[in-house]
């Protein structure tokens, strides 16, 4: 009975998606709406030729829309990858001019406001809090932090005085964030209108804990599911905390029904999220804001979930790095598929440039709008990753070089003929140019995007471990559902 309620509400999603207009005429200021996934893999979409997952919503705003293939997170500097690639996001900066730290930062709502713009935000805010009060007029439901249970997650409200109010406990993550996107459409729509808005939701799913809303738990079955292509039990070699929380969600050697259940129940939360999509689109066409509205689909980074033995983001393969980025609205084309390069940072100064604002000031993203009006193919040659001071990595459409500088291991992948990333060509010396000529490329981004550690560490640490040695706890998120099912524990200790 569940699945058919789900199944039908992913039809009518479709149907309030598919009655769109062919073209969407720019009447002006547009309206803006960035929706924002949180651990959410690039392949993790059905429009992405996932044959498993059931995101209707989201695949029918990429029909209607630019869906870019090779949009990745620059990454982080610490483990919460999730805090600097926001900052990145608000700031259009590159990691090493933002870090995590958005305080004193000119943020993408701030332009926005300064053109004119009501600014909204609700969701996840993973910077600091005085850095929300000074980025948005209004705000409800906020959360500030990096997880927390699904079930209950403490948020604010953001009150007239401008200032975020103590937390308080409500229903699942999913629903009320999306409910205060919902409420701030309709109080725009039955406002003056005299100006337009930008709405930041910022969804926690389908961050861990990897526990669907209870009708949404056996949407999919861990049968049904199949391994990832790169699935490895252990990963080959030891490059920075294997203990890091991410990686301590399942045991290890990694166990493929285990895998298997993770995914089932990361699909089950992404298809509740593919819901609210669809749910806060239908208000804006209720509301008669649809037409005049560009909407961003977009994540802060994906996920390893068993691939190459990994099960976190605190990794450089393209699993992690290479997120969902859909545009769509007034002035973007219909049913269009890019493979440029782009970052996440890239999407603050190209909406400023579809709805006719000044260019910001300060950022290093690009303006993607050539591209997404077809008039140019690309924006950069080549993307450059780095995690913490273990990983540095470059890729180009074709090729990606991997660098462990504190192990002195390197990695080549020819992504054209390997994009899940399984045959190591660097040791082979048919291709000591290639790894070369990339490892060039890594030394120029390093300076373009101030990073300064060398590609070799003065020390090199070994690169062996035995995974018989890693003991793995819960955490203090993880309700009872994900206790019984990954942890074997009946109750938090």
């Amino acid at each position: 009975m569940n699945n058919l309620k789900l199944l039908t509400g992913c039809i009518c999603g479709i149907s309030v998606l598919t009655s769109v207009v062919s073209c969407r005429k720019d009447d002006g200021k547009p309206n803006v709406l960035v929706i924002f996934a949180d651990d959410q893999r690039a392949d993790a979409l059905g429009c992405s030729g996932n044959r498993y997952i059931r995101t209707a919503n989201t695949d029918n705003l990429a029909e209607y829309g630019v869906r870019f293939l090779n949009c990745s997170v620059m990454d982080g500097h610490h483990c919460a990858i999730s805090a600097p690639s926001r900052a990145m996001l608000l700031s259009g900066k590159y990691l090493y001019n933002v870090y995590d730290r958005l305080d004193g930062v000119r943020t993408m709502p701030m332009h926005f406001a300064d053109h004119g713009y009501v600014t909204f935000g609700t969701g996840k805010w993973h910077n600091e809090k005085s850095a929300f009060e000074a980025s948005f007029q209004k705000g409800r439901n906020i959360f500030l932090g990096g997880m927390a249970d699904h079930f209950n997650i403490p948020v604010c409200d953001l009150g007239d005085d401008g200032k975020l109010s103590e937390p308080v406990y409500k229903g699942f993550s999913t629903d009320i964030i999306g409910d205060a996107a919902m409420d701030f459409i309709k109080e725009h729509a039955a406002g003056d209108r005299k100006n337009p808005f930008f709405c930041y939701v910022a969804f926690t799913a389908p961050h861990d804990p990897f526990s669907p809303r209870e009708d949404y738990i056996d949407m999919y079955s861990s049968g049904s599911m199949e391994l990832p292509a790169n699935f490895l039990p252990l990963h080959p070699f030891a490059f920075d905390d294997l203990m890091v929380r991410d990686e301590l969600l399942t045991g290890w050697p990694r166990e493929p029904e285990i895998i298997k259940s993770v995914l089932a129940d990361y699909y089950g939360l992404i298809s509740h999220l593919d819901a609210k999509v669809g749910e806060i689109i239908r208000t804006l066409k209720e509301n008669g804001l649809y037409d005049n509205t560009i909407i961003v689909y977009a994540a802060d980074n994906g996920l390893a979930l068993g691939s190459h033995g990994l099960i976190g983001k605190q990794n450089l393969y393209e699993h992690s790095m290479n997120v969902p980025f859909i545009i769509a609205g007034p002035g973007v084309p219909e049913g269009k598929i890019s493979d440029a390069l782009v970052y996440l940072l890239d999407i603050y100064p190209t909406l400023t440039q579809l709805a006719h604002l000044s260019f910001p000031e300060g950022t290093d993203g690009e303006n993607l709008v050539p591209v997404i009006t077809r008039k140019s193919a690309e924006v950069r040659s080549s993307l450059f990753t780095a995690y913490r001071n273990t990983v540095r990595a470059v890729r180009t459409k074709e090729w990606k070089l991997i660098r462990y500088p504190e192990i002195n291991i390197t990695q080549l992948f020819n992504l054209a003929n390997d994009p899940l990333e399984t045959d190591n060509l660097a040791d082979d010396e048919t291709f000591a140019e290639k790894t070369e000529a990339l490892m060039e490329i890594m030394k120029k981004w390093q300076l373009t995007a101030g990073d300064t550690i060398p590609l070799t560490a003065p020390e090199i640490k070994s690169s062996e471990y035995d995974y018989r040695d890693l003991v793995r706890e819960a955490d203090r998120w993880q309700p009872e559902y994900t206790l019984k099912k990954y942890f074997d524990q009946d109750a938090k200790k």
